[in-house]
């Protein structure tokens, strides 16, 4: 079992000290976030995970943020050592274009990426983008973008014909070194055998362990069928203070500053999603406020108003820590993590629980 990998997150649709609303269908409501997300604000925020010993920083797609590619290509000269996990969708440009922007972005910055597939869950954003294909479709079509991604980037020309994409003498004008890992989440049983041929990282939602357990399982034991071992990784907020008493006081601030009709505007939206991720978040508060704690340290008030990840460690930093190490224990390795607001929660997380794990000897060594 190698270390734990600890990632952080650009807060691209801006950030706040309350949570900031984004659903996959909307773009949230105007003034959740009081800060934007700039340039200057997004490379202290950057500076900070660097400082703070994070491996890198996760950069989300989607029609309620900036976009990924640009965003990340900009912060380059911000940092040295941060890697950037660019999220994107394959369906709204060719696989060859993403592979030469990969290989390009690969050189610039001497090896800092890692991509971010986000085949999309729900209509109405994907329809944004001109994409009409159902859900299990999309996963259908990611599966061939995959293929040519990797094939672009091969010594030869890459031909392959698919019912998606006919590609002749895909390749870029050299291949990336090295080759930039490729992260993939997915809940449904249209992803998960996508997720075993083709990701180095599988990427789940903060579930309980059980769930969580029960789903590196499945993903697991199709890969092994194809002689394939992919790491894997889950996506959490974090609410890390000295005391849990602060804590979860922190946590109720935020459950506090929430308006509920804008709870329930939210719950509308992510009901009616189609990513089986997302109905998973839903289900684990089913948009109720009454019961958030839904295991130890494990809080799901975040996904009343976002979308995408729901869920948060809340604990003092020993209790933050042994829940990753619980999940490590399950078979997590990467940890991509969040806090509002995102600048001061990268300190406290770096500051408080970091330490915690490489005491116990859990870090993997920093870039």
């Amino acid at each position: 079992m190698t270390g734990i990998v600890p990632h952080w997150f650009l807060p691209t649709s801006g950030d706040g000290r309350t949570i900031v609303a984004r659903r996959h269908a909307d773009r949230g409501e105007a003034g959740s976030a009081t800060r934007e997300a700039d340039i200057d604000y997004l490379a202290l925020v950057a500076r900070a995970a660097e400082a703070q010993g994070f491996h890198g920083v996760l950069t989300p797609t989607g029609t309620f943020c900036e976009d990924a590619w640009l965003t990340t290509a900009a912060l380059l000269r911000e940092t040295r050592t941060l890697r950037f996990l660019v999220a994107f969708r394959p369906g709204v440009l060719s696989p060859t274009l993403a592979a030469q922007q990969a290989s390009t972005f690969q050189r610039l910055s001497g090896g800092r990426l890692m991509l971010n597939i986000v085949t999309g869950g729900d209509a109405v954003e994907q329809q944004r983008f001109g994409d009409h294909a159902d859900h299990d479709e999309r996963y259908a079509r990611t599966d061939e973008f995959l293929s040519v991604l990797r094939g672009a980037w091969g010594a030869e020309p890459f031909d392959f014909t698919g019912r998606h994409y006919d590609v002749v003498g895909a390749s870029t004008l050299a291949p990336p070194d090295p080759v930039p890992p490729v992260y993939f989440g997915g809940s449904s049983d249209a992803a998960l055998p996508v997720a075993a041929r083709h990701c180095d990282v599988y990427l789940t939602w903060g579930e309980p362990p059980a769930a969580v357990a029960e789903k590196i399982g499945r993903v697991r034991k199709l890969a092994d069928d194809l002689g394939r071992s992919p790491r894997f990784g889950i996506r959490l907020h974090v609410i890390t203070r000295d005391t849990a008493e602060e804590a979860w006081a922190q946590a109720q601030g935020l459950l506090d500053a929430l308006d509920p009709d804008e709870i329930a505007r939210a719950q509308a939206t992510l009901r009616s999603s189609q990513s089986v991720g997302q109905q998973r978040m839903v289900a684990l508060h089913g948009g109720s406020s009454d019961d958030l704690t839904i295991a130890p340290n494990l809080w799901a008030g975040i996904g009343l108003v976002r979308g995408g990840a729901g869920t948060a460690l809340v604990g003092s930093h020993t209790e933050v820590a042994d829940r990753i190490a619980e999940y490590h224990e399950l078979g997590i390795d990467e940890f991509v993590l969040s806090g509002y607001p995102h600048l001061e929660e990268t300190y406290r997380f770096g500051e408080g629980v970091l330490p915690e794990l490489r005491r116990r000897g859990l870090l993997a060594p920093a870039p």
